[in-house]
């Protein structure tokens, strides 16, 4: 193309440079090198015989995540990267012996070509994680969820993996589950629709918020309640703590206002944690409304917020209600909880004739003495003091809320490649790997000023960085331009990836 009116031309290179745009990506590489990443797919997944094993599909699956892909077909960019393909190959043979490579070699009918596979080779290996045979078993306006078959339960042993290996590093006695499912919408024909009127999924996430990760996820079709057997899924998330953790804390939305559920946590039902204290939003119903009408207006307090170290109060107030839901009531052995309501002042007042008007706003309203507030409800059976249990059970919507935005926004979990139940559910696991992943690499290798950074500013600071590969004398270099800025923090975090290698496993 003759350059004329345009200030410059493109050409392509003659021959193979080793450029890369993507020189940051490898310290994943090397992260999940010392996690074992790849022997915990090996031990827990079983589903290629041939060609790509297991951890090369799931290993580029996460590695697309992270770069940024949103389906499938962004395989395609990263076997672009001619570069970056260099050191994949090279670190997937690293330690091996020569009988270890020919063997992998002799998986191939055919010479291999490629460094990620191919988009048809994993839309073969996500069609083992779907059951048809539990599909059959659907009911029409019915809420199903499917077992996890054994390929979806290897990649949660997958997960649990990386957990006890972030444990081990950062040990926590104390696990805070907080248990909140997300939409995830899309046009799939197989989908259905959710409460909200719109055809999605809705996974059911447990997110540890003293790791920073997700913990536990569900897959489900968006038809399925958000609390619907959250205590099944409860007991699978605490079954998959390390042996570290000693105490069991849980945050919820109304979603986890189950009896069941609280009954559980109180009476100490599960074997290892015993009594597992709990703060979940309560139905703010007629009978609750009752209750805080009986509040004498001087047992109300401010809500505080945290500014700076400094509690600074808002327009919200809370105060203790008696308060015994009727579903309970009935039993002598029932638990009793603590209830909490928080109310704010709305900035207007009802014409005479108009109460009818508080259905219609999104959110549960009362009057007291023609003042209209919002309220909301707390049940707890925490002695904590109210403003700071409010200020804790608030820190969900902060974290576990704010990653579902990550996991669609800035992974590929708001793009499902399939309409297929099964795959889509093993589409969304490792999603939540390579996020679990990236939250390990902020917290052991990056530094604490990395932690609340989301994708956009890592990639651009970190992932997506030009450099060219150079090997010689059986080295492999991954070579930055002269002065670049993120050359001494490149550096630093492998002195400290190195470091987590040497630490005692025990």
């Amino acid at each position: 193309m003759a350059q004329g009116v345009l200030s410059f031309k493109y050409e392509e290179e003659k021959r193979e440079s080793g450029m890369t745009a993507l020189a940051g990506l490898p310290l994943y590489l090397d992260l999940a090198s010392v996690m074992g990443l790849s022997d915990s797919i090996a031990r827990h997944i079983h589903v290629k015989r041939q060609g790509w094993t297991d951890a090369q599909i799931v290993t580029s699956l996460i590695l697309l995540n992270l770069a940024g892909g949103e389906c499938v077909d962004d395989l395609r960019k990263l076997e672009d990267d001619e570069g970056f393909c260099r050191v994949l190959r090279r670190i997937e043979q690293k330690g091996m012996t020569r009988c270890e490579r020919r063997e992998l070699d002799r998986r191939w009918r055919k010479e291999r070509n490629r460094s990620v596979p191919s988009p048809s080779s994993v839309f073969r290996f996500l069609s083992a994680f779907h059951d048809t045979t539990q599909e059959a078993k659907r009911v029409a306006c019915t809420a199903f969820i499917p077992p996890a078959n054994k390929h979806l339960q290897g990649l949660s042993a997958v997960n649990a993996d990386m957990m006890a290996f972030v444990q081990k590093r950062n040990p926590q006695g104390i696990a805070t589950l907080d248990q909140d499912a997300t939409l995830v919408a899309t046009g799939k024909r197989e989908s259905l629709y959710s409460y909200k009127g719109f055809s999605a999924y809705q996974p059911l996430n447990t997110w540890w918020a003293e790791q920073s990760m997700v913990l536990h996820t569900e897959f489900r079709d968006g038809n399925v309640p958000a609390g619907h057997e959250q205590l099944r899924v409860l007991q699978e998330a605490l079954a998959l703590l390390p042996a570290e953790v000693e105490k069991v804390r849980l945050r919820s939305d109304t979603a986890g206002y189950q009896h069941a559920l609280l009954r559980y946590c109180e009476q100490g039902a599960h074997e290892r944690f015993g009594r597992i204290e709990f703060a979940v939003g309560c139905d703010v119903t007629a009978e609750f409304k009752k209750a805080v009408l009986d509040v004498e207006e001087s047992e109300w307090s401010p809500v505080h917020k945290i500014y700076d170290g400094v509690p600074t109060e808002t327009n919200q107030q809370w105060a203790e209600v008696c308060f015994i839901p009727s579903a309970i009531a009935h039993s002598k052995n029932a638990p009793v909880y603590r209830y909490l309501a928080i109310r704010e002042k709305l900035n207007f007042s009802y014409l005479p004739g108009m109460e009818s008007l508080q259905e219609e706003l999104p959110f549960p309203t009362m009057s007291v003495s023609s003042q209209p507030y919002k309220v909301f409800g707390l049940v707890t059976n925490m002695d904590w003091d109210g403003d700071a249990l409010i200020r804790w059970h608030r820190e969900r919507c902060g974290k576990s809320e704010e990653a579902h935005s990550v996991m669609k926004g800035d992974f590929a979990g708001g793009r499902l490649p399939s309409g297929d139940f099964g795959e889509n559910a093993a589409w969304w696991w490792i999603m939540i790997l390579a996020l679990n992943l990236n939250s390990a690499l902020k917290q052991l290798a990056l530094g604490r000023s990395w932690t609340t950074r989301r994708m956009k500013e890592i990639r651009f600071s970190l992932i997506n960085l030009p450099g060219r590969i150079v090997e010689r004398s059986q080295e492999l270099i991954i070579r930055l331009v002269k002065g670049h800025r993120a050359m001494d923090l490149l550096l630093a975090a492998r002195h400290r990836i190195q470091a987590l290698a040497w630490l005692p496993a025990g």
